[in-house]
């Protein structure tokens, strides 16, 4: 009866709302779906978009300054609904903090800022480095991407939808949060500083304060890392 001339374009509900008016019952709909199962003639007849399938990222590192690992994560500020936003790049082989920076927003360009920095101090060659991030909006920026197309630097990203594809940072993160003697709310810059610091030492730093009344662009200084720690890494 559905492979019927009358009945093939109509749905199987139709079909027995049709047969039910005319006085004659069959089957139930549940039950017209259940054959159709059976033969395989269940499903989206037509032309549906599809997309390719996403590659998992492998990263895989011999050596220093070979792939690096970045994010940014949010600090509560002092006052209500205020944060502030740590950026970090990690060094996957050996857990080196090698670069990081805290800011009173989160802007692609303060990201290109720091990962050009970065690499200027890690003395990194043309072709010889891999960064991966999420597909966070600093992280896909058109400023972040020339600049690593400029510097001869591979970028790769996580699968669309894909939470746990940067899993160095994120570890690196919940390490630094979970600390005992890590704050709840941060006041000043100052104290922002000391905590990064404390986790991160030795490594090329930066405080971003924000902007003055007159201008609307942050400013950055810079902060000297600590001398007296060892070498920076994340416990």
């Amino acid at each position: 009866m559905l492979h019927s001339d009358r009945f093939c374009d109509m749905a199987p509900a139709e079909v027995w709302a049709t047969l039910i008016d005319e006085g004659t019952y069959l089957a139930s709909v549940s039950t017209m779906y259940r054959e159709l199962r059976r033969h395989a003639e269940v499903g989206e007849r037509r032309r549906q978009r599809t997309h390719p399938a996403t590659i998992k990222p492998e990263l895989v590192a011999t050596g220093p300054n070979q792939c690096w690992s970045w994010d940014i994560t949010k600090l509560l500020g002092a006052a209500k609904w205020s944060y502030y936003y740590l950026y970090v790049i990690l060094d996957i082989f050996s857990r080196y903090v090698v670069g990081w920076m805290v800011a009173s927003v989160e802007s692609a360009e303060l990201a290109k800022k720091l990962i050009a920095g970065t690499c200027s101090s890690q003395r990194i060659n043309r072709g010889n480095l891999t960064i991966h991030a999420d597909r966070g909006s600093s992280m896909a920026s058109k400023p972040v991407a020339h600049l690593l197309a400029d510097l001869g630097v591979t970028k790769s990203h996580s699968r669309p939808h894909a939470s746990n594809d940067n899993p160095f940072s994120e570890a690196q993160f919940k390490t630094f949060k979970y600390r005992p003697d890590f704050p709840g709310h941060f006041a000043p810059s100052r104290m922002l500083e000391a905590t990064a610091s404390a986790s991160s030492p030795g490594t090329p730093s930066s405080i971003v304060t924000p902007a003055s009344p007159c201008s609307r662009r942050p400013t950055c200084t810079t902060v000297e890392p600590l001398k007296s720690s060892p070498p920076g890494r994340m416990y």
